[in-house]
């Protein structure tokens, strides 16, 4: 996931979510006054919010200075794997696990929107060190065209939760389910056709630190209950392993003319 695409997914995030966003100074920047869910969801302050309850006050919520420009000093710096986005992501299953929009399209006659299946999911690489990345796909559920990078798509679209007037719904031909086996299926096989350099350094890693473990106990004939407890914590550290999580998913209903044209990541 690059800056300027966490630095879309922000702006989507915070302006669907209920939250004001202000002029920021700089490009790279989001500025960000937090709705009161969002603050009890991204603040941790819960004796703040208790008081409040209690008191019946009036709640001042949170404003947020995010930036994705590493170079820049102003704000709390965004990228994929920091905790704050983390946080975010988080929240966002919590909010809206499977979301069903609708693209506005600004024509003014009967207009045939097609439903798309969008999931978005974080990719991890685990051994003793750690890659994380996010994946989108979006499979069209009519005729089976598969988009990946779909978040990339949605971004540069506009959408509402309410359908827009003069437009209407096509029914789909490919169930749910069967579109997220389709996009699991394209996962397993490119996870399968990457490189394994990682996994594979992961393996000399824990060959080196394997040898070094067994001659510190090379002198003894019988090997102690810590020398296997040991060598069990070094194999599960530097087991080289890929999970998948996911984000969230929506059904949206597009008008694919606009977008599809000369977008080479179709199939």
């Amino acid at each position: 996931m690059q800056q300027a695409e966490i630095l879309d997914f922000l702006t989507r995030f915070f302006s669907t979510s209920g939250c004001t966003l202000l002029p920021a100074e700089n490009r790279g920047q989001v500025k960000v006054k937090l709705s009161e869910e969002m603050d009890q969801l991204l603040m941790n302050r819960p004796f703040y919010w208790h008081y409040i309850k209690q008191t019946g006050g009036v709640p001042e919520t949170a404003t947020l200075l995010l930036r994705t420009d590493e170079k820049s000093e102003d704000g709390e710096l965004i990228y994929f794997g920091s905790p704050r986005l983390h946080q975010i992501f988080e929240a966002t299953k919590k909010l809206a696990p499977f979301v069903r929009m609708y693209q506005e399209t600004g024509i003014h006659s009967s207009t045939a929107l097609e439903p798309w299946l969008c999931i978005n999911m974080k990719i991890s690489e685990q051994c003793d060190l750690k890659r994380d990345r996010l994946f989108s796909a979006g499979l069209q559920l009519i005729n089976g065209t598969l988009i990946e990078g779909f978040h990339e798509v949605l971004a540069n679209l506009s959408l509402s939760p309410k359908a827009p007037d003069y437009c209407y719904t096509l029914s789909p031909l490919i169930t749910v389910q069967s579109g997220i086996k389709r996009i699991e299926k394209l996962i397993e096989t490119e996870l399968q056709n990457e490189p394994t350099e990682w996994a594979d350094e992961a393996g000399r890693r824990w060959n080196r630190d394997r040898m070094l473990l067994d001659s510190f106990y090379e002198q003894k004939e019988e090997k102690p209950e810590t020398y296997y407890m040991e060598k069990e914590a070094l194999k599960a550290q530097y087991q080289p392993h890929i999970a998948i999580h996911l984000i969230n998913a929506g059904l949206f209903y597009l008008q694919s003319k606009s977008f599809l044209l000369g977008t080479s990541t179709a199939r």
